[in-house]
């Protein structure tokens, strides 16, 4: 897709965090992708926890332009998503009736959300002088979320995850909300006999979250004193971020595919009503009675050459090539 940068403005959507560093950095982000771009308009709001939130933001969005690209800047698409945000789009439609509102899908977890954790878990590796995978247990640490599909996407990375090294236990954890723990994670992948274990938290940017999983992992590492711990940051400085967001707005999603999953959904006006809305469709919106859909971004093709020490064969035996690897 091209747009007009004279008379389009993207709006980046943060979640908003209490900790007020971390929507500092998504000002920040803002500023870098302006950089990259400095014929674009980019815009700032926040669900919550912010000064600018979404009424304003599409508000200041819409002045002086024709066509508004709402991009939520979040990798799982829960409640907030899937209802406050296209509830929010339709009003600021209402108010705006000659702006052209957009929303083109979150983050997601896809192929190049997978690229950035395995970089990070290949520079928790080397933080760990390169241990044995099979002794080293991965942990992927996710915010965690009442939306089933949600928490379903973390689970989705961490196959890959498993299916692309030798580790032999790729586990998931959450800091809140839906279960297993950190430290529950922890205790069962020390039980199985791993001697390191590798935090891979799945974070955009800080937060008051991230600080307490730094105050968690060291809490561990006193009572593990026999293992040893690498944690990961929040990435969303990675330059792959930018990539998936030049994608987003410069790529095939607009116009044809540019609906939010829930943007003018019936299924979704249907459970404003009853406050349920636990499904995880797909962008297409082909529904069935039970709602039980698959979210998109299966079956690509990465060419994942990174820089592993692999052993290829030991652990839970994986005979898996790197250039022709495919996940369904």
């Amino acid at each position: 897709m091209t747009f007009s940068a004279q008379d389009t403005t993207l709006l980046l959507v943060g979640h908003g965090s209490r900790n007020r560093d971390g929507n500092k950095e998504i000002l920040h982000f803002a500023a870098q992708w302006r950089e990259r771009h400095p014929g674009w308009r980019i815009e700032v709001c926040f669900i919550e926890h912010a000064e600018v939130l979404l009424d304003e933001g599409l508000n200041r969005a819409a002045g002086n332009a024709k066509k508004v690209v709402v991009i939520p800047f979040i990798l799982n698409a829960a409640g907030h998503v899937k209802m406050e945000l296209p509830h929010a789009v339709e009003e600021a439609r209402a108010r705006h009736p000659g702006v052209d509102f957009q929303v083109v899908r979150h983050l997601g977890m896809g192929r190049e959300i997978f690229e950035v954790l395995q970089g990070q878990l290949d520079r928790l590796m080397k933080q760990l002088d390169m241990p044995d995978p099979c002794t080293t247990g991965v942990i992927l640490l996710g915010r965690g979320s009442s939306d089933a599909g949600a928490n379903g996407e973390l689970a989705k990375m961490a196959r890959w995850i498993f299916e692309d090294n030798d580790h032999e236990l790729v586990d998931i954890a959450f800091t809140g909300v839906t279960w297993p723990r950190l430290e529950t994670a922890v205790q069962r992948q020390v039980k199985l006999g791993m001697t390191q274990v590798a935090i891979v938290p799945v974070y955009l940017f800080t937060g008051v979250l991230m600080e307490r999983i730094k105050a968690q992992a060291e809490r561990l590492q006193r009572q593990y004193p026999q293992v040893a711990f690498a944690l990961g940051t929040h990435f969303g400085f990675d330059k792959g971020i930018f990539d998936l967001l030049d994608a987003k707005v410069g790529g095939d999603e607009l116009p044809e595919g540019s609906l939010l999953e829930c943007d003018g959904c019936k299924y979704r006006l249907a459970a404003e009503d009853e406050h349920l809305h636990d499904h995880s469709h797909t962008a297409t919106h082909e529904h069935g009675h039970e709602h039980g859909h698959a979210h998109g971004g299966c079956g690509h093709q990465h060419g994942g050459k990174h820089d592993h020490d692999h052993g290829h064969g030991h652990c839970h035996g994986h005979n898996h090539s790197h250039d022709h690897h495919s996940h369904g």
